[in-house]
């Protein structure tokens, strides 16, 4: 009896080890300094409540990085994030209206051990692009993709073709975070979809029916250019893309992470992340620091 109690003891103590052992794993680490940088799926134009340093980011209190910072309990927090950003903008000025928002490496520091970073989708217009050139070939071709092949010259996807670029100018923006803050654990941060994998929602999304597969292609390889860059940038992709299945600009408020075309002052921009996007984006961030 006695080598019994003492094998069920050691059991018990060893059962104790691993748990233990389990739960300091799955708590997230303390971070000191944790820096947001990118574009407006980062900062979250029209998401209550905006922030005015400057107001012309539109950068919100409620995007995901200060959730994710408040989440995390960190000791400081720094978002330059600014509507329109690209590439450029980490080590340039940036002109928004009503002010300027500095070289977004400016909030960098050698003691940052934390920083997310969403860019690319502005690099070369792309995103522009789309949003200003589909909805209006639209009507020429409802049923069909009118926009590839707007954009389809002598056989070759013009818009996919900016890709490679973008992907070397996010390689070298994570080159140059961590050349600033060395010890920082770096998360490049994808972009969620916009369009349903089924079926089409014209008042919402006025693109053709055909040109919906096609756009999705774009926003894959989008992402893509964001792991690629990230792999070879010695940062960890989050992917919000897979998460955001089912939440699409299609799907009715309150599910959806994304606007559709129209403007909604009290929620977010056209084309843009919704407040359950930015809160679907921050839980998928903090699984990923865990």
């Amino acid at each position: 009896m006695r080598t019994i109690r003492i094998v069920l003891a050691a059991i018990a103590a060893i059962a104790l080890l691993l748990s233990t052992a389990a739960a300091a794993s799955a708590a997230p680490r303390h971070y000191r300094h944790y820096v947001a940088l990118g574009d407006s799926y980062t900062s979250g134009p029209l998401i209550p409540l905006p922030r005015l340093d400057p107001f012309g980011c539109f950068r919100s209190t409620s995007n995901y990085p200060s959730l994710v910072a408040a989440s995390l309990d960190v000791d400081r927090f720094t978002d330059v994030s600014c509507g329109g950003a690209n590439t450029s903008h980490m080590t340039a000025p940036q002109s928004v209206p009503l002010g300027q928002n500095p070289p977004q490496f400016s909030a960098l520091r050698p003691d940052t051990d934390l920083v997310t970073v969403g860019i690319g989708g502005n690099d070369s217009g792309l995103f522009g692009k789309l949003v200003d050139t589909c909805p209006p070939l639209r009507a020429s071709d409802p049923t069909g993709n009118p926009c590839q092949r707007h954009f389809t010259v002598d056989g070759v996807d013009t818009i996919k073709a900016l890709l490679p670029k973008t992907q070397a100018n996010i390689q070298q923006v994570l080159a140059g975070i961590h050349a600033r803050s060395p010890h920082a654990r770096v998360l490049a941060i994808g972009y969620p979809r916009i369009a349903p994998a089924e079926g089409y929602c014209p008042n919402v999304l006025p693109f053709a029916n055909g040109d919906y597969a096609w756009l999705s292609s774009v926003e894959e390889a989008l992402n893509a250019a964001v792991s690629n860059a990230a792999a070879d940038g010695k940062a960890s992709y989050v992917d919000t893309y897979t998460p955001s299945f089912g939440h699409d600009a299609c799907k009715p408020q309150g599910v959806a992470w994304i606007n559709g075309k129209d403007l909604n002052l009290l929620a977010a921009a056209p084309y843009h992340p919704l407040y359950a996007g930015m809160a679907g984006e921050a839980k998928v961030i903090r699984q990923q620091l865990r």
